[in-house]
């Protein structure tokens, strides 16, 4: 236990209606401690969750604050859905700050048990600013109303030990550890931009410390670059009417039917209590989306190599619980138990890995040409103990391994690593540099954006090579989804607030497969829909799964089944079942859209936020390089004659593809046009003052932003 440097006493506040209606300010810096309270203001622009995330970090920085700023903050907030048990998916974290990688607002959301706890611990938000000179461990005792801060410089670094150690201490016997909740990022996190947060939650069915990652744009790094090591929350009394809703018998009627659904028509539909969000890995393999070689193309034979049946099968324990918060019955979070590490400072020990999502399997899988079950989940297993978002280091590594393949750079460049697609060694012994802060895994860390103007001006890149397959965007790196040919999707990764992240828009099966969305008109609805709807769950706590990933059985005879209109007005039957509101499915858009165009309004104050920010890399829009073309020559061709009226007879390979790529770009020029007329924003990406006061946003400090943009 280390030197107790602060602590205090509070009364929990109680909830009402889904809030406590108090948030909590720690500054490591000075040790402030001070409860602020969560005003009718916020709760009516903002919900809660990411929106107030957004408020509470706009109103703590400038202009000029950077990631590293001591005012730079990291933000939580789980929502006023948080934390119910009754339906699943209600246990997401929000957590938001000026991101290393972006420069601008990140906003990631995790399971885990930390959020809920945090609030049935008396508090809607937890604001964390400043910078500590010695680690720190802050510790908040629910039931006892006690805050401490102390010394942290005993304890490991890497999650998996943190996690299991704190955990057990707070806890003090083991039927309590389910009552205890730790937030720990680990040793790459100082040393890469590209840090994560781990949120833990305790598998009595396993005896072990589970995480799950709020891991895009470099959390992690601030939380390590602010020498906090981790922090602790507990609250033991759990029960389904904590949130002290306005009609809770709603809420469990609700609740029973979707356990059902899920019951009924999983092993039907996705099969995620088996094999959770990899279910996946074939259909995108079938329909040329899987990410392979970094994005190069949608697919590969060997694929089968690493299909559900083969994680199921040989390495996932089956016919447990698996849900990462109470009452979800999805139960979607795997995990490999059991499961054996031959690298790295514990190679021989035996560990659970949790996992392998989808993005794993696809980023360290597939688009790093990487077919090796064990080698997946040895990385998987590293990235979230290290502290890496794995979806950032998966797409950097395949960059990098281009770049290698292409003589772009070389061995030594890489301190001798054989960087080729299809190198497991090399992968994790890229990870492991990370963890000790040496060698070319600290460079690699730095992702896409800093390695391109590294690999050109030190090594003699050829810029635009690199520009066309660096798959990343505003500073944050693609998400594992090949859409070539969805050019909705392609709106749908690069017109985000924060960078392409699946989580604003899905549009690949609406668009590619099923046809669902023909026009530019039809287009620029799914993206001004879908990422409302979707900004939404991270206003109230919610995980996205459960809305489509089980749908009822007849949701295909509805006139919008992409919608699962049913689930949707379950949402917003729960929401008023809550907080006594009366909304309904269009002002529910409406509270997100007031929320989406305030972070919109943000990028902009902090330098970013306009058209020329929102330019896809072309590799995310159509072939770059010959063998691209050849790989989909028939593909292609033939859309040069549909589309374009040319002959791809009497055309050389380089004007084939000069046309393809003028063509694409173009559509993506009029998509844009399309989306931000929809949005309600100016040609060039900026929310109208008109727009602003329709949606109830025409807030004084966002117009003094726009109106310079105008």
């Amino acid at each position: 236990m280390g030197k107790i440097l602060k602590q205090i006493r509070y009364t929990p506040a109680k909830i009402e209606r889904g809030y406590s209606n108090k948030s909590l300010y720690i500054n490591v810096g000075d040790l402030r401690i001070e409860e602020k309270e969560v005003t009718e203001f916020m709760k009516e622009k903002f919900v809660g969750g990411k929106g107030f995330d957004l408020w509470y970090l706009w109103n703590a920085v400038t202009p000029e604050t950077r990631w590293d700023s001591p005012e730079n903050e990291i933000v939580m907030s789980v929502g006023p859905l948080g934390g119910i048990t009754q339906y699943s998916g209600t246990g997401k974290t929000l957590v938001c700050a000026i991101s290393p990688l972006t420069g601008i607002p990140i906003d990631s959301n995790a399971g885990g048990y930390f959020g809920p706890l945090l609030k049935f611990a008396g508090w809607d938000a937890l604001e964390l600013q400043g910078k500590a000179e010695k680690d720190l461990i802050i510790f908040i005792d629910g039931n006892e109303g006690l805050i401490s801060i102390e010394e942290g410089e005993e304890y490991p670094e890497d999650t998996h030990l943190l996690a299991e150690e704190l955990t057990a201490r707070f806890a003090g016997s083991e039927e309590d550890k389910v009552h205890v909740s730790v937030v720990s990022s680990g040793s790459a996190a100082r040393h890469v931009l590209m840090g994560m947060l781990n949120f833990s939650f305790y598998d009595p069915r396993r005896k072990t410390v589970r995480v799950k990652q709020a891991a895009r744009g470099g959390l992690g790094t601030i939380l390590r670059d602010k020498h906090i090591k981790a922090l602790v929350v507990k609250f033991k009394g759990i029960k389904p009417n904590l949130n002290n809703p306005a009609d809770i018998a709603a809420i469990n009627r609700i609740g029973v039917k979707y356990h059902k659904e899920m019951h009924d028509l999983d092993e039907k539909q996705n099969g995620m209590r088996k094999i959770g969000t990899a279910n996946t890995i074939l259909v995108m393999n079938k329909y040329d989306l899987l990410p392979t070689r970094n994005f190069q193309t949608g697919g590969d034979p060997d694929a089968v190599k690493i299909s559900p049946e083969v994680f199921i099968n040989q390495y996932l324990t089956q016919g447990l619980h698996d849900g990462c918060w109470y009452g979800c019955t999805m139960s979607c979070a795997k995990a490999a138990d059991h499961f054996k590490l031959l690298t790295g400072p514990y190679a021989g020990q035996c560990v659970t890995v949790d996992g392998p999502e989808y993005e794993c399997a696809a980023g360290l899988g597939s688009n790093l040409g990487i077919f090796d079950p064990q080698a997946i989940l040895e990385q998987n297993f590293y990235c979230d103990t290290y502290g890496i978002d794995l979806i950032s280091y998966a797409t950097t590594v395949a960059f990098i391994m281009e770049c290698y393949e292409r003589e772009q750079i070389r061995p030594e460049h890489t301190g001798g690593l054989d960087l080729r697609f299809g190198n497991a060694t090399a992968s994790l012994e890229l990870l492991h540099q990370m963890s000790r802060g040496e060698g070319f895994g600290v460079l690699a860390g730095l992702g896409i954006r800093r390695l391109k103007q590294v690999f050109v001006e030190r090594f003699g890149a050829d810029p635009k090579l690199l520009e066309d397959i660096g798959m990343e965007n505003k500073g944050l790196e693609y998400s594992e989804y090949l859409h070539k040919e969805s050019l909705a999707q392609q709106g749908g990764f690069a017109l985000t607030n924060k960078g392409p992240q699946h989580d604003e828009a899905w549009l690949i099966f609406m668009d590619m497969v099923n046809n669902q969305i023909p026009t530019f008109e039809d287009k620029a609805y799914a993206l001004y829909y879908y990422p409302m709807f979707r900004t939404w769950f991270g206003l109230c706590g919610l995980c996205k799964l459960p809305w489509n990933d089980i749908v009822p059985a007849d949701n295909y005879k509805t006139d919008t089944p992409a919608k699962v209109p049913e689930h949707v007005q379950n949402y917003v039957d729960i929401f008023n079942a809550v907080t006594g509101k009366k909304i309904d499915q269009d002002e529910l858009i409406r509270q997100s859209e007031r929320v989406y165009n305030f972070q919109r309004v943000f990028n902009i104050r902090m330098g970013s936020g306009l058209r020329k920010h929102d330019k896809a890399p072309y590799r995310s829009l159509g072939p770059v390089t010959a063998e691209e073309y050849l790989s989909r020559q028939e593909r292609y061709d033939k859309q040069l004659r549909e589309l374009q009226g040319l002959d791809p007879a009497v055309m050389s390979l380089d004007e084939k593809i000069a046309a393809t790529r003028a063509y694409r770009e173009k559509q993506f020029e009029l998509l844009t046009d399309a989306v931000y007329k929809r949005r309600g924003w100016t040609e060039d990406g900026v929310p109208t003052p008109e727009h602003l006061k329709e949606i109830g946003m025409d807030l004084p400090m966002l117009l003094e932003v726009v109106e310079k943009h105008l």
